[in-house]
Formats: C-alpha cells, sequence, structure tokens
C-alpha cells in the first residue's frame, strides 16, 4: 500500500492534475469568455445591438462571474476543488448552448451571466488546486502552465468561430455557440472524472517540495477547522486584490473589443482580425510559463511589475494607432504577458495562505478583480458611443494597467518567504 509522500517512478500524478487544469480553464474562460469575442460583431449585426449592449452583455457575463467568485473558493475548500469543478463547468456548457438559443438580448444576457457563474465556479478552485499539487519552488511555473487553458481557448475560437460563420446562413454565430457548449461539456466529463484533490489521497507528496513544506502541509487543518480570519482581515489580500481590479479593468476591454475595433475601424476582415486573435493566443500559451518561471526565480513582485509595464504598452499602442505595424507591436506585447497576471496571483495565494486556504484567498481577490472586469466594458462601450470609436478606451486602459497595476505592485511585499510557502498571513 502506498504511504503518504511516497515517490514513483512513473509520472507524477500532479502532471495529470495540471493538464486537467488547463482544460477547465479552457472550458471556463477560453470558450465562454473569448468566444464572445469571436462571435461579436455577427450577434452585434444578427440581434441589431448598440456598443453600449455589447458592452452590458459582457458586463452580465462578468456579473455572474462576480456573483459565484467567493462562493466558488469556499465551496471547494469545504467540499474538495473536483465536485466544483465538474459542476461548475457543466453549467457552463448549458449557458453557452442557452446563448446560443437567445431570440433577444434579455435571452442572451441570461446566458453570459451563468457562463459567468460556471466559469468562475470552475476557474478560481482550477488554479488554486495547483496549490496542493506543486511545491513552492515548482509553484509558479505549475500556475503559469495552468492559464494556458486561456491560450488554448484563443487557439480555437481564433480560426473556428470565423470557419463557422463563413459556412453558416445569418444566425452561425447559434452553431458557434452550441458548438462552444458541447466543447466545454466533455471537458466537464474530463474533469469530473480524473481530478484528485490532494496529492496524499493518493500517497504522493507534491510535486517539487522540500520536506519543511511536507511537514506543513500535513499539519494543516481540516476545512471545518480553518480559521477564515486569516484570509479576510489580511491587509495583503486587498493589497493584492487592488492591484488585480487594474488587471480586471484593463485586459477585458482590450479583449472584449480588439476584433471588433479592429474590424469596424481598421479596416480588417473578420478573417484577417481572427488569423491574428489566433496568433496572439498561440504566442500568449507560453506566457505563463515565462513569468512564473521569472517569478520562481526572481520573486512574484519583479514579475507582476514587469508584465503590468508591458501590458499597459500594448493597450496605449492599440488606442493610439490602427496602422499594422502598431497593432502588431500591441498585439505582440500582450501576448507575451496575456496570462501571466491570475497564474502570478494563483501562486501568490498559495505562497501566503498555504494550500487549504488558497481557493478562498484567491475568491475574494477575484471578487475585486472581477468588479473591474464588470465595469471595463460597459465603461468601453459607453465611450465608444460618445465618442464614436474604441481607441479612447483602449488609452485609459492602458493608463489603468501601469499608474494603478505597475504603482500598485511597487508597493507590494513581495509573496516569497523561504523554503515554504507561508500559511499565516500578515495582517
Amino acid at each position: 500500500m502506498a504511504t503518504p509522500w511516497q515517490q514513483s517512478r512513473r509520472p507524477h500524478y500532479a502532471l495529470a492534475v495540471l493538464g486537467l487544469v488547463i482544460l477547465a480553464v479552457f472550458g471556463a474562460l477560453g470558450l465562454a469568455r473569448f468566444g464572445y469575442t469571436s462571435l461579436l460583431p455577427a450577434m452585434q449585426e444578427q440581434l441589431q445591438l448598440t456598443n453600449v449592449q455589447t458592452g452590458k452583455l459582457q458586463s452580465w457575463n462578468l456579473a455572474g462571474y462576480l456573483s459565484t467568485v467567493v462562493f466558488a473558493g469556499l465551496l471547494a475548500t469545504r467540499f474538495g476543488p473536483r465536485v466544483v469543478i465538474g459542476t461548475a463547468l457543466g453549467i457552463t456548457s448549458l449557458a453557452m448552448l442557452l446563448t446560443g438559443l437567445g431570440s433577444s438580448f434579455e435571452a442572451v444576457c441570461c446566458g453570459r451571466f451563468l457562463a459567468g457563474a460556471g466559469g468562475a465556479g470552475a476557474n478560481v478552485p482550477a488554479m488554486a488546486l495547483l496549490s496542493a499539487w506543486f511545491g513552492f519552488r515548482r509553484r509558479g511555473l505549475a500556475t503559469g502552465a495552468g492559464v494556458a487553458g486561456s491560450s488554448l481557448g484563443l487557439m480555437v475560437t481564433g480560426p473556428l468561430m470565423p470557419l463557422i460563420l463563413s459556412r453558416s446562413s445569418v444566425e452561425g454565430w447559434r452553431v458557434g455557440w452550441y458548438t462552444l457548449g458541447a466543447l466545454a461539456g466533455m471537458v466537464a466529463i474530463l474533469c469530473a472524472l480524473f481530478l484528485r484533490n490532494r496529492p496524499v489521497d493518493l500517497g504522493l507528496a507534491p510535486l517539487g517540495t522540500t520536506e519543511s513544506e511536507r511537514a506543513q502541509q500535513a499539519a494543516e487543518p481540516r476545512a471545518s477547522a480553518l480559521d477564515w480570519r486569516l484570509v479576510y482581515r489580511s491587509q495583503r489580500l486587498w493589497h493584492l486584490a487592488a492591484v488585480y481590479f487594474a488587471f480586471g479593468f484593463s485586459y477585458i476591454v482590450y479583449t472584449t473589443f480588439f476584433i471588433r475595433y479592429l474590424v469596424k475601424e481598421g479596416g480588417y476582415t473578420q478573417s484577417e482580425a481572427g488569423l491574428l486573435w489566433f496568433k496572439i493566443g498561440m504566442v500568449s500559451g507560453i506566457s505563463g510559463f515565462i513569468w512564473g518561471g521569472i517569478s520562481d526565480r526572481w520573486g512574484r513582485r519583479f514579475a507582476l511589475l514587469s508584465v503590468f509595464l508591458i501590458q499597459g504598452t500594448a493597450f496605449l499602442l492599440l488606442g493610439l494607432s490602427v496602422r499594422a505595424p502598431v497593432v502588431y507591436s500591441s498585439a505582440g506585447l500582450f501576448a507575451v504577458t496575456a496570462w501571466s497576471i491570475p497564474a502570478l496571483m494563483a501562486a501568490l495565494a498559495g505562497d501566503i495562505f498555504g494550500s487549504r486556504l488558497a481557493p478562498a484567498a484567491l475568491g475574494l481577490m477575484t471578487v475585486v478583480f472581477g468588479v473591474g472586469q464588470a465595469i471595463g466594458p460597459y465603461f468601453a462601450g459607453r465611450i465608444a458611443d460618445s465618442m464614436h470609436s474604441f481607441a479612447p478606451a483602449f488609452i485609459i486602459a492602458g493608463a489603468t494597467a501601469i499608474i494603478l497595476g505597475a504603482g500598485g505592485t511597487a508597493f507590494l511585499r513581495d509573496g516569497r518567504g523561504g523554503d515554504a510557502p507561508r500559511s499565516v498571513p500578515s495582517s
């Protein structure tokens, strides 16, 4: 019989968990959120939506995300990530099918809200789960790999949605949503069957742990005995949350209206914009690896500060010009950093709060992040309708990333704390 912390010559099951986490993020965010970006122009034309309404649709999605994100972390801590992730992905799949069936603006809003709720229920526990399966010195790289699910979503939706739209009727966007819903449903089944909550359940140690980390994880209290005050009373948590807000507000403006901006204001065709979106997806797949590895070696704060400065520049460039060299420079800068901030936040949650409290901590931080996501599209739509262009919205997004994101990060204390992650945060 296997004993806890027993090593095996077989590939560590942490690698299987990591693969499933990538798929979970792919279903929760890569399909549900970024599929909307690809289908938006066709939806807007067929449903005769204003720019404000397109922003509201994304805001409804993010409001659903916000309404669930705290409960997702708490439920995962209480009942285990596996059950919560599988159920939430099932809800996400159903929500995308409902979005495709919607015949009015209000009906589509309901579908988008449910997709956001399901996305939070899957994404937050999935990313936090990596803290239980990987040690401190490999956690940044692991969470960086986990967020590659978003890149996979870009790589799938970028070319697939224009193909479906070109070969379908005027309502081809509905077929697109049905396809995305079916893919998310398959991911839900895989996660429900093969995810595992903790390495000790299989008689394993977390991959890459030291002896001190193993002793600390073995001593962590049961879920029923956890002291939640260690989370919500932590000043470091709310500082991180404020920084996370800057990312939520700025990146969602960029990703939501990127294709629409290039098609409607830059003179690009739907296929050209979709191809560029696909290229961003391909390159962004390495963003988490790069910055997660940098954070493991040189610290989370250094990595976070660098990412915010690069992304802020990318958003500003797109707002300043739609000339091809500028657009491609913007896309390249965003691609190499795209999903690194959620990875760094997930790593910091594990570093500071330990594997048991990490889902709850990440959930609370993500609430504030979600507020930024919910505000961003609506604000951008208002700006576009009043100024007849999305360019000012991209400029404001860039300023937010640099001033609030990078500026706030400069005053953070690093998450690194020695050989083992800290389980008691500073208050």
